[in-house]
């Protein structure tokens, strides 16, 4: 596919564009096109003129991916800063653009005095990804602070979507396919900024001490099944440490792997399957993958 057979846009086009720089894991193969679009009605003037059959994926802060190792075909779209606004609608509500970080997220709902979003200061990735995997943490998850969605859909149309038309489970929405999200409401409540800011550093110092945070990683691995812990699974399988060429179980936190410095997407993948095997022969759990694997294997 060349740019000539491509609709024209007032953003950035990339072709082959490396996806490993843009991923946590620092692994992976390049991205046939990558699309950052200007503002909303370049992405929209885009998808809709964009043969049909061409596939597309949103990427955020790709820190819960793994790129295979073959790249991903058709186009990436990446939001940037003209999606990553935040300000607040009313006294409990922020309106969010899909490319703000949690970080972003949490700080104006402290200094608006909003609580209830700490939790988002805890998860690496962008409002878009949250709001698809129904992202939580410390006893918070997206389900629970959603008012309503701003979407564009694969044929560039848009779309408002609400947290009851998502239908939330564990880390799981019904977001139609190739839809991106760029815009959500969350809604708190009222709080202290001195309680807000805590209740952020006891996150921000528990995730330091229990997790992996300096490696290159992918964050939680695996699903916590019912009425277990993922980490528990694959300890008690005796995988804490195990390693398939680059790849390792986190020493850490053991529903981590880590990429130790030159491993392949390939490599943590395989690891990862690894442990699935182990967890089942040990417990008979099947553990179901958190990570969204992408792309093709090279």
């Amino acid at each position: 596919m060349s740019v000539a057979e491509l609709p024209r846009v007032a953003g950035k086009l990339t072709a082959n564009a490396p996806l490993a720089p843009l991923v946590w894991f620092k692994s992976g193969g390049c991205a046939q096109w990558l699309f950052e679009p200007k503002d909303m009605e370049d992405l929209q003037s885009f998808l809709r003129n964009l043969d049909p059959a061409t596939p597309v994926m949103a990427l955020g802060l790709g820190s819960n991916m793994i790129v295979r190792d073959g790249g991903v075909p058709g186009v990436v779209v990446r939001l940037g800063k003209a999606f990553a606004k935040v300000k607040p609608v009313d006294a409990i509500t922020l309106d969010c653009g899909g490319g703000a970080s949690g970080i972003l997220v949490s700080s104006t709902a402290r200094d608006a005095a909003i609580a209830g979003l700490e939790f988002l200061r805890s998860i690496p990735g962008t409002v878009g990804g949250f709001v698809r995997m129904n992202g939580g943490a410390y006893g918070g998850e997206v389900k629970d602070i959603l008012v309503d969605c701003d979407v564009v859909l694969r044929d560039g149309e848009h779309a408002n979507l609400s947290v009851e038309e998502l239908h939330y489970s564990y880390r799981h929405s019904e977001l139609p396919d190739g839809a991106i999200v760029v815009s959500a409401r969350f809604r708190g409540k009222p709080g202290e900024p001195s309680s807000i800011q805590a209740e952020m550093d006891r996150i921000s110092e528990s995730r330091e001490a229990s997790q992996p945070l300096r490696s290159k990683t992918g964050g939680s691995t695996f699903k916590n099944p019912d009425g277990h812990k993922a980490w528990q699974l694959v300890d008690e399988a005796g995988c804490r440490g195990l390693q398939i060429g680059g790849a390792q179980v986190s020493e850490k936190h053991t529903n981590f792997l880590i990429n130790t410095g030159d491993a392949s997407s390939a490599d943590i993948e395989a690891l990862g399957e690894e442990v699935r095997r182990r967890v089942m022969a040990k417990s008979g759990i099947d553990l179901q993958w958190e990570i969204q694997r992408v792309g093709e294997v090279k």
